[in-house]
């Protein structure tokens, strides 16, 4: 089960939550109370193990502006988290290792998912991301099966077993379910959420086809998140 802490603002978080076993870091360049500056996220990318996937997140920014920061900070991916359409998605990916694009619980959505081929994994959130909102989690269900699906939208230690279990995602994201305050995480909120988010995937066996190569969930070797397009 692939899990990703987001919202990182400070080295220090950065560092613990990679200690406890997430997979990948996100940072907000959007204004958020977790925006963080391209200086302060290349010193902390520099400090971290290899095998972590750091994320840079956008909403709306212009796809040459998201490359330039990605190349700036070292980031292994991005994150896109606005209106881009799939033409500038795949124009992104042509020049940065992964992209992953969010979207909002809504209508059509397996038909507005279906036009972003080019994008490596598809983030689930609530209509107000790093709200903490709860969506509902039964329109993950209609989603296609082939595509990585990581399921953010109001996940917190307490929820995020039972969210697994009934959605059977690729991988989960969070950001205000483990803080503290905004922008600031809780260790402790961290361990349980990456725990218990681990726990809850290693109970189920999810196909997940690229091409013709059938893949399985996140196994921790970065090669694995090599996906369409890779």
């Amino acid at each position: 089960m692939f899990v990703k802490i987001c919202g990182i603002t400070s080295e220090s978080d950065a560092l613990f939550a990679t200690a406890m076993g997430a997979d990948a870091i996100g940072f907000v360049f959007a204004p958020s109370p977790r925006q963080v500056q391209p200086a302060l996220v290349r010193d902390v990318v520099r400090r971290l193990p290899a095998e972590v996937l750091t994320v840079g997140v956008f909403r709306d920014e212009s796809a040459q502006r998201v490359v330039e920061i990605t190349n700036t900070c070292g980031l292994s991916a991005v994150q896109l988290h606005g209106h881009e359409a799939p033409a500038e998605c795949a124009w992104v990916r042509e020049r940065v290792p992964l992209v992953i694009k969010a979207f909002g619980a809504g209508d059509h959505l397996v038909e507005r998912i279906n036009e972003y081929d080019a994008v490596d994994a598809i983030l689930m959130d609530s209509g107000v991301p790093g709200s903490g909102e709860v969506f509902d989690w039964s329109i993950v269900e209609a989603l296609p099966l082939n595509r990585r699906i990581i399921l953010a939208g109001g996940l917190t230690p307490d929820n995020v077993g039972e969210a697994i279990e009934r959605t059977q995602p690729w991988g989960v994201d969070v950001a205000s379910g483990v803080e503290a305050v905004p922008g600031h995480k809780d260790a402790r909120l961290v361990y349980r959420f990456v725990s218990r988010a681990k726990a809850a995937g290693d109970r189920f066996e999810r196909p997940y086809f690229d091409g013709d190569e059938l893949l399985m969930p996140f196994d921790y070797e970065y090669d694995d998140l090599e996906l369409a397009g890779g």
